[in-house]
């Protein structure tokens, strides 16, 4: 099992993700920011209004999206 920060993956706090897999991990990660968007929190909202922006250039969110497995699949198991 690995972990990851809700910051490591693209957002705005020290929450930490635990998983198996790439894909595990960033669904997590999607829910806790779709959480703390919804609640309005500040810089989840930032963090979510940075992604929208990521998403508007062809292939960002790809290449974004490698580099974050890159690193998960990079770091020891827990």
């Amino acid at each position: 099992m690995k972990a990851m920060t809700c910051k490591e993956l693209g957002g705005a706090c020290d929450e930490k993700f635990e998983a198996y897999t790439f894909e595990e991990i960033a669904k997590k990660s999607k829910y806790h920011g779709m959480q703390m968007f919804a609640q309005g929190e500040p810089a989840h909202v930032e963090a979510m209004e940075n992604m929208k922006k990521l998403m508007a250039e062809p292939g960002a969110v790809d290449k974004w999206m490698d580099e974050r497995r890159t690193a998960f699949e990079a770091m020891p198991e827990n």
